[in-house]
């Protein structure tokens, strides 16, 4: 890279040298186009001479003196005043144009592949320049994903059927279940019914029995009937008492079992009596609930797993394919791979130029550097008289080591220690449309010092 600048720095030099030497050309033919004026005049005024008087020659001799001092003097002025103007001038010794690099590396382990025409042009942020593949990616989550959901994908057709059949077995027991209810309550309703008539008998047979009982009474007071024949007669109807009681005992535990049967509850003696068909309706709901709540579990898995397969996915591309893209505006300064080499991730690839931080470096001798402030104005006079570019003064390293991600290294600039960074108007950023490279010289307007 040093070499490089140094053979730009002489060719400009050359470059330098020869506008000097045509400027000098230039001088001198003036003066000989003076010179041969001035013989011309006197060769026209010789014939006249000899016939003119004294006075008026020695005036034509002190005017074509005067004319030659005049030559003399604008050859002094014009050779003078630029070195003259450079010394007065708060100037570098050397000046490059500059800018900073950015190095690309790469993301994942593989292999180069090139895109056309990257090398060539200038690039905006975002192009992409290379491409890093790797056929042999791990894919053993993506590939573990996948199965799963196939499997479950598998499975939900069967875990649909089943909840399909134990829906309608349920449906089955529940009419059968519903049917056994009806015919319960009916059964119950008529056994009330039946106990309500035995009361009636019972009811009419202790009337008869108290009837008799009575009448027993009035005739044993007269001696007509025995005390034995009473008492029976007593004992009759304390039997029509108690049956009359128990039916309607009977009664109030039928009332019982319609009420429980109404509520789904079927009572017998002391035992609550289920059907197998009420019993089987609630086993196949309870089945028809945990095969919903396994679909369900399904669904959500597989919907989870297509979630990850989706992200795995993209996750496996950019481990099997990478775009390396420009992430500034500029162009490619330095290759560091071949398309076909085999690429480590971190491995450096390339240098893209930054022309969006161009700067311009300069040396400086140890006086003008001792004048300068963080800020002053300066402006670049490039070598081949090119346009001028302004900028501010944006770092004075000195004598220490400048900045090492430039294009172009300050070291290269070894007329003087002492180096300063000028950054250079985005207007002439875009203008000079990352020309780095370009030598000249910077002048500084360093601002004055308040006592």
């Amino acid at each position: 890279m040093a070499d490089r600048f140094r053979a730009a720095s002489a060719g400009q030099a050359h470059v330098r040298v020869g506008q000097e030497d045509e400027a000098a050309a230039d001088a001198k033919g003036l003066q000989q186009g003076l010179t041969e004026r001035l013989l011309a005049d006197a060769q026209h005024r010789e014939p006249q001479v000899g016939h003119a008087e004294p006075g008026e020659a020695s005036s034509a001799r002190h005017l074509r003196r005067i004319l030659k001092i005049a030559a003399g003097l604008g050859l002094v002025a014009v050779f003078g005043w630029i070195p003259l103007r450079a010394m007065l001038q708060i100037s570098s010794v050397e000046a490059v144009l500059n800018s900073r690099l950015v190095t690309l590396r790469a993301p994942i382990d593989g292999q180069v592949l090139s895109i056309s025409g990257a090398e060539s042009r200038q690039l905006a942020a975002g192009t992409p320049v290379l491409r890093v593949v790797n056929p042999r990616g791990d894919r053993t989550r993506l590939d573990d994903l996948r199965r799963q959901m196939s499997r479950l994908e598998n499975e939900r057709p069967s875990l649909a059927a089943k909840l399909t059949a134990a829906q309608a077995a349920q449906q089955d027991l529940a009419r059968q279940a519903a049917q056994f209810k009806e015919g319960r309550i009916l059964q119950l309703e008529a056994r009330i019914a039946e106990i309500q008539t035995s009361i009636e008998a019972a009811a009419a047979r202790r009337e008869e029995a108290n009837s008799a009982v009575e009448r027993a009474s009035s005739l044993a007071r007269s001696g007509s009937v025995s005390t034995v024949e009473l008492a029976r007669l007593t004992r009759e109807l304390a039997v029509a008492q108690q049956t009359e009681l128990g039916a309607r005992k009977r009664l109030d535990a039928a009332k019982v079992e319609l009420a429980a049967a109404q509520n789904g509850s079927f009572l017998g003696d002391s035992y609550n009596d289920r059907p197998s068909s009420v019993q089987r309706e609630e086993e196949m709901r309870q089945r028809v609930a945990d095969l919903k709540a396994d679909l369900m579990h399904a669904d959500a898995e597989i919907s989870w797993l297509a979630n990850e397969i989706t992200v795995e996915q993209i996750h496996y591309i950019g481990r099997a394919e990478a775009e390396i893209k420009a992430p500034v505006a500029g162009r490619i300064w330095e290759m560091m791979t071949s398309p076909g080499e085999d690429v480590r991730a971190g491995q450096p690839l390339l240098k893209v130029l930054d022309c969006s931080g161009s700067v311009i470096t300069a040396d400086v001798t140890e006086s003008v550097y001792n004048r300068l402030q963080l800020g002053d104005h300066a402006t670049f006079e490039p070598a081949d008289g090119g346009a001028r570019i302004e900028g501010r003064v944006a770092n004075l390293t000195g004598a220490a080591g400048a900045p090492a991600n430039l294009a172009i290294n300050p070291d290269a600039l070894n007329k003087e220690p002492y180096r300063v960074t000028v950054a250079i108007s985005p207007a002439d950023i875009a203008a000079e449309d990352c020309v780095v490279g370009r030598t000249g010289r910077v002048v500084f307007a360093p601002r004055e010092t308040p006592k």
